[in-house]
């Protein structure tokens, strides 16, 4: 059944679509009244849907059931990426969106080769916020994960070690496992900061690890910047009983 983020609640029992999803829905799906659909109110609620009317600014609605979304895990993971080079940050947002995550912060880093003026990181992040959207409409998602503004590393670090759970992955590390910290323990509200291609600078390593986050390896094997993330995500989905 096709699937809609909107940003109301029901009125009298409705909905109304406007703009380009009402276009969509009319001039590309070819829906009309008596088609049902399914509408999302960003908050984790799945309204279950019949169009009562469909023109191509406007679709009326009248929703005949709600339920939480399905689709929403029941932790809050968010992750903190180094700014990677050319567009592999667009990949790892879809992934992650599609895998569960909560909320996306890009930081720059010691190592970070793409270092993109104010400007420019303000229509990438525009970018970047439109393809969450569009991961979330495609994988079932009950909200569109935010992805903030691109913070300093201090700041970045400051941010993650208020999770519960608050995660560095680090190439060197060899004592930490992902697993043996997540494995067997309740979680609630999780933190991923992943470096960039060239790895963290030692300055930054110990800025993490006093500011309170937990070092943590993703094993033997060296993982590209664009792996990272998606296999730590995958990892405590997977834990927490949300894959």
């Amino acid at each position: 059944m096709p699937r809609f983020f909107i940003q109301a609640r029901p009125a009298d029992g409705r909905l109304l679509i406007c703009g380009e999803d009402a276009h969509h829905i009319v001039r590309v799906l070819r829906m009309k009244a008596g088609d049902e659909v399914t509408l999302c109110d960003c908050a984790g609620t799945d309204y279950d849907c019949v169009i009562e009317e469909a023109q191509t600014d406007r679709v009326c609605c009248r929703v005949r059931s709600e339920s939480a979304s399905a689709g929403e895990p029941d932790i809050e993971a968010t992750l903190y990426m180094a700014l990677p080079k050319a567009d592999k940050l667009e990949l790892i947002i879809q992934k992650s969106v599609e895998l569960g995550v909560s909320r996306i912060v890009p930081f720059v880093s010691a190592r970070c080769v793409s270092r993109p003026e104010e400007k420019g990181l303000r229509k990438k992040q525009e970018r970047w916020q439109r393809i969450a959207a569009e991961a979330a409409k495609q994988c079932g998602r009950g909200r569109i994960p935010e992805v903030a503004g691109a913070a300093p590393f201090r700041e970045a670090v400051a941010q993650a070690a208020r999770a519960g759970t608050a995660l560095f992955f680090y190439e060197c590390e060899r004592e930490a496992s992902l697993r043996s910290v997540i494995s067997g323990g309740a979680l609630s509200t999780v933190s991923l900061m992943v470096g960039p291609e060239g790895g963290f600078s030692l300055e930054e390593v110990g800025q993490a690890q006093e500011g309170g986050l937990k070092s943590v390896s993703l094993g033997r094997r060296i993982l590209r910047c664009e792996t990272a993330p998606l296999a730590a995500l995958a990892a405590v989905m997977y834990e927490s009983g949300n894959l």
